[in-house]
Parts: structure tokens; C-alpha cells; sequence
């Protein structure tokens, strides 16, 4: 049976509120009872567990807010409450798997370290602005029932030699300290490529310090997510450092129809001709795609309509590549 210690760290746990650690304690007891040969006795006690964790996840009727990161780490991680599930986040399949499994490893985190494994938790996403980078990493937090920590780039890079590592290390000592999803947006600001051309020491230092600090172990098994709409930037050493890099592309045309008709809420289309409308919205992205589709609902809520046409859809998705193609000739001019 279990030794006293072991019972003695539960009724601790349990008492702090500490769920994480009471589960991951009964566990280590399943772990230790399988090693003896009480088999029958373990997978008791790990189909408990599972029962104990889908209650507890059921019966919260109210939601218990994250604490706001306070001291040296105020102003560089911003914290948000997760809004999304994977089922609001319109992906194609193969990109749904691959999150998935991550998921199943984090849930089953445990029975991995009972074996000397430990979970994905180190990923890359790839992607066009709007694809859904940063919306599909809210709701790996929010699947998880973590929270998600957006470090805020503009705050942690200095000019001053030395600060920008040390916020970098504070980062990651948090890491191990609260388990959450750590989101790095644009990521290419750090992890650029040693040898570019504008980089500066300051800089390369910084980014051997990542590469450092992504190797070391973490006991929360915290998620780290780092986004870039530009791979090519990044230092080719970084991709060893990552569990999965997740590529995310622009939607297809059932990915088009899946986001329109999401966002219409109670609104409907009359007659759509879906031809016409996934043949306007290629090339945009996204967050383009639901935003002209927002603007065409709100037209018809001030205008009393219950109804929209695919003119309605037509017009504002036109108005986005308008936008677009604006946007792309100042960058150019």
C-alpha cells in the first residue's frame, strides 16, 4: 500500500486547492501499486481519477479567474482568459489531429512521467497573418483549462545589454512556476537568424539565451507557443528545440463556408450562391473572412433585416481585399 508520506503530500494538496498535485500524488500511489503487481488495484484507482477529473470539470458552474501576473513580471506577460475551444476554431483535419495530440498528451501528462516520458509542450506555428495562429493557441488554453500568457515583446526587448536575457529568464522561471500557455506573437523578433545581416550582439545573446532555456526540463509542463508569419527569419538551431511545428495555411473553400456561417449567428442567407462568395474571399484570411462577414451582419441588424444576400457578402468581402491591396501597395511604394 502507499506509504505515509504520500498520503500526507494528498491531504496537503488538497487542502491548498492544489487539484494538479492531488491528481498527480494518486497517480504516483497507481504507479507504485502496478510495480508491486496490484495490478487489478491501479487501474482501479486511474479509472477514479478519470471519473474524479470529468466531474470536476463539469461541475464548475462559476468560473474562477487566473491570477494577473504581479512584480517584476507585470507589463511583460498580459494575461487572457480563454474564450475558445478547439470545435471555434476552423482548421483542416490533418492540423486538428496533430493539436489534438498534443492535447491527449497533456491531459494524460502523468501516466507519461509514470513511464519517464513527458508531454509536447514545445511548439512552433507557421502561418499567413489571420490563419488562426493565435486564435488556435487560446484554445489549446482553454482546452486545458489553463491560461494563457501573452509575452509582450515591446516590453521585455530593451536597448540596455544583458536586461532583454534577464526578462527572457523571469519568463521562464514562471513557466515553471505556474502552469499556463506561454504565447510569444511574431515571434521572429527574437528567434531571427544569427547570421542576418541587420542583427546586432545584443540581440544574438538573447537568442542563445531561448535556446538555452527551451532545453531545460519544467515540472508544470506549462505550454510554450511561439508564432511567426515568417519561418525563413528564424535560426535554423531553433527547430530542434520544438516538439511539433504546426503549419497553418489559408482556409479552403469548405474552411470559407464553415467561418461565414459560423459568424452569422441567427442570421441567415437567402439563396447563397457559395460559388461566388468562396471565389471572393480566396486570398483573404481568416480574420478577414470573419470580420467582412461581422460588418455585413451588423449592416443588416441597423437595417432591421433578418436576412442577408450574397451581394451583402460580396460587398464587404470586396471591401477587405480593397483594404488588402492597399495595404500591400504602401508597403510597396
Amino acid at each position: 500500500m502507499s506509504n505515509a508520506k504520500q498520503i500526507l503530500a494528498m491531504i496537503r494538496s488538497r487542502a491548498e486547492g492544489d487539484e494538479d498535485a492531488f491528481y498527480s500524488i494518486a497517480l504516483q500511489v497507481a504507479a507504485s501499486e502496478a510495480r508491486q503487481g496490484h495490478r487489478q488495484i491501479a487501474d482501479e484507482l486511474r479509472s477514479e481519477i478519470d471519473k474524479a477529473r470529468a466531474r470536476g470539470g463539469r461541475g464548475q458552474s462559476v468560473a474562477i479567474p487566473f491570477a494577473t501576473p504581479r512584480g517584476n513580471l507585470e507589463g511583460l506577460l498580459e494575461l487572457r482568459q480563454p474564450r475558445f475551444n478547439l470545435k471555434d476554431v476552423v482548421l483542416n483535419d490533418r492540423l486538428l489531429a496533430r493539436i489534438d495530440d498534443v492535447l491527449r498528451q497533456q491531459r494524460k501528462r502523468d501516466w507519461l512521467r509514470e513511464h519517464g516520458k513527458t508531454p509536447n509542450r514545445r511548439l512552433l506555428f507557421v502561418g499567413p497573418p489571420g490563419s488562426g495562429k493565435t486564435m488556435s493557441a487560446e484554445a489549446v488554453a482553454g482546452e486545458l483549462h489553463l491560461p494563457l500568457f501573452v509575452i509582450r515583446l515591446e516590453s521585455m526587448i530593451t536597448r540596455y545589454m544583458g536586461e532583454t536575457a534577464a526578462k527572457l529568464r523571469l519568463i521562464f522561471d514562471e513557466t515553471s512556476k505556474r502552469r499556463g500557455v506561454y504565447l510569444f506573437d511574431e515571434f521572429d523578433a527574437v528567434g531571427g537568424r544569427r547570421t542576418a545581416s541587420n542583427d546586432v550582439a545584443e540581440m544574438r545573446r538573447v537568442l542563445n539565451s531561448f535556446l538555452q532555456f527551451m532545453e531545460e526540463s519544467n515540472s508544470t509542463d506549462s505550454i510554450i507557443i511561439c508564432s511567426t508569419n515568417h519561418p525563413k527569419l528564424l535560426d535554423r538551431a531553433l527547430l530542434r528545440r520544438y516538439d511539433q511545428v504546426l503549419e497553418f495555411d489559408a482556409p479552403s473553400s469548405q474552411q470559407i463556408r464553415q467561418l461565414i456561417t459560423a459568424s452569422l449567428g441567427k442570421m441567415t442567407i437567402e439563396k447563397p450562391n457559395w460559388t461566388s462568395i468562396v471565389r471572393a474571399s480566396k486570398l483573404l484570411s481568416q480574420s478577414e473572412i470573419v470580420r467582412a462577414t461581422d460588418d455585413a451582419v451588423k449592416t443588416a441588424i441597423l437595417d432591421e433585416r433578418i436576412h442577408l444576400s450574397t451581394e451583402n457578402i460580396l460587398e464587404r468581402l470586396r471591401e477587405r481585399r480593397s483594404m488588402r491591396n492597399a495595404f500591400m501597395e504602401s508597403k510597396g511604394a
